[in-house]
C-alpha cells in the first residue's frame, strides 16, 4: 500500500468513527511506517489537531492488526516526558504497558520483532474507554481485527525524542 492509498483508507476510518475533519486537516495526515517499510503491520496514521508547549490533541488510525511499536516518552531537558490519554473512538485497541504481564495476551508482536516487545500488561479499549499512560512508561499498541480510531490527549508531543525498543525505527 502506498501513502496515497493509506491516506484514503485513513479517511474511511474517520468516516466509520463519525469524525469530521477539514480539507486542510486531510492534507496534514501523517502516514508513518517508522522507517521499517511494513506499514500494514508496523506503523501509524496520525492527524495532529494541535501541539503547543502545553498540550497536544491527535487522532490516530490503526489498520487491522497494525502495531505501533514499543516506545517511551523520556524526560527532556529536565521536563517530564509526555503523559498521554488514549480514548478508543472506533474498533478495538490492545494497549500494552509496564506492570504485571497478562497471562494470555490477545496480541503478538509483528513477525521477526519479538525481541523488541518487553511489556505485556494488557489494557483492552473498546469505543468510549480510555487509559492514561504516565511519562517515561514503555508501551505499545495494536488494533483488533477491524482496525481502530484512537483520540490522544497529551502534554506536548516531541516525537523525535521518543525512545523505541527497536533500534531500527526512525521517527
Amino acid at each position: 500500500m502506498n501513502k496515497k492509498q493509506a491516506k484514503n483508507k485513513t479517511l474511511d476510518y474517520f468516516k466509520k468513527a463519525k469524525i469530521k475533519i477539514t480539507k486542510s486537516e486531510m492534507e496534514r495526515i501523517e502516514i508513518t511506517d517508522l522507517g521499517l517499510g511494513r506499514l500494514e503491520e508496523i506503523g501509524l496514521q496520525i492527524l495532529t489537531y494541535v501541539n503547543t508547549d502545553r498540550y497536544c490533541a491527535k487522532e490516530m488510525v490503526l489498520f487491522p492488526g497494525q502495531t505501533c511499536p514499543e516506545h517511551r516518552h523520556p524526560e527532556i531537558d529536565g521536563e517530564p516526558g509526555k503523559q498521554e490519554t488514549f480514548r478508543c473512538r472506533w474498533g478495538k485497541v490492545f494497549l500494552y504497558v509496564e506492570g504485571n504481564p497478562t497471562p494470555s495476551p490477545n496480541c503478538s508482536p509483528p513477525e521477526g520483532n519479538k525481541d523488541h516487545y518487553t511489556v505485556w500488561n494488557e489494557i483492552v479499549l473498546d469505543p468510549g474507554e480510555q487509559y492514561t499512560i504516565s511519562p517515561d512508561t514503555k508501551h505499545w499498541f495494536q488494533s483488533g481485527k477491524d482496525g481502530a480510531v484512537i483520540s490522544e490527549f497529551s502534554s506536548t508531543s516531541k516525537d523525535k525524542y521518543d525512545v523505541f525498543t527497536n533500534p531500527n525505527i526512525e521517527r
